[in-house]
């Protein structure tokens, strides 16, 4: 891909001064719209389960391009849930219940959707110190608390220097802490984001619940288990912006 991964703007401040604001929020909109085709655009629904910087690649116009399916899962319409007694996935970008229980909905892209939007704000890695106790990491705790405190300005990535719409950013933040929320039932549909995101008009939902560590840790766990037919473990599908909402 003509840009890398998002992680390699991530990982090298240098290269992240190319990301002024206008090519992150695009970056976070398109992943919106990839995200809402996955789950809504066909029969079944399609659980990515590993979404993190690096399984984000970015082309010629930094449009991102999902990749890496080969931990990804379909649920048939009538399925809300499934469950796997393999967990995989990076830590830091896995939902709570999918690290600790193996339990995964279009919910756990939703979390980890979260995250990726708060590493695109700050320009900072969720880091997890201690797999046994946490599977939230250290960035959704501390721009919880920012959001919390009106700080808000110290999770922006410095690079950004003033060079934002404040309105903007601030709104991505609160939909991002709404989908990094703990419990599953708590964060909004990848179609609710789409609206939230792409309509100032619509109000967002209550204040974000503090998330807390939970006692299971991040370990995978148990045998393998059946995946989706998929013989290779990196499948690129490139998502653009006319995919159906």
């Amino acid at each position: 891909m003509q840009n890398s991964s998002l992680d390699h703007y991530i990982s090298d401040r240098t290269k992240g001064q190319l990301l002024d604001w206008s090519k992150r929020f695009k970056i976070i909109t398109g992943l919106t719209e990839g995200l809402v085709y996955l789950h809504k655009g066909s029969m079944s629904c399609l659980v990515h389960r590993d979404l993190k910087p690096h399984n984000i690649l970015l082309d010629y116009n930094m449009s991102p391009k999902m990749t890496d399916f080969g931990s990804a899962r379909t649920l048939s319409s009538d399925i809300a849930e499934g469950r796997t007694s393999r967990v995989v996935g990076t830590c830091g970008y896995k939902a709570p219940e999918y690290a600790s229980r193996g339990v995964y909905s279009t919910k756990t892209d939703v979390f980890s959707f979260g995250v990726l939007v708060l590493v695109i704000i700050s320009g900072q890695k969720n880091t997890v110190l201690d797999k046994r106790v946490d599977t939230v990491g250290d960035l959704v705790r501390d721009a919880c608390h920012m959001w919390k405190d009106q700080r808000l300005h110290e999770l922006v990535d410095p690079l950004l220097g003033d060079r934002y719409e404040v309105a903007e950013i601030t709104r991505c933040a609160q939909v991002a802490l709404l989908c990094a929320q703990e419990d599953p039932a708590d964060r909004p549909a990848m179609t609710d984001v789409a609206a939230m995101l792409n309509s100032e008009s619509i109000s967002l939902p209550m204040e974000p619940k503090q998330p807390a560590a939970l006692i299971h840790g991040c370990a995978n766990r148990g045998t393998t288990s059946t995946y989706m037919g998929q013989s290779s473990s990196t499948i690129e599908v490139t998502i653009t912006s006319s995919a159906p909402m």
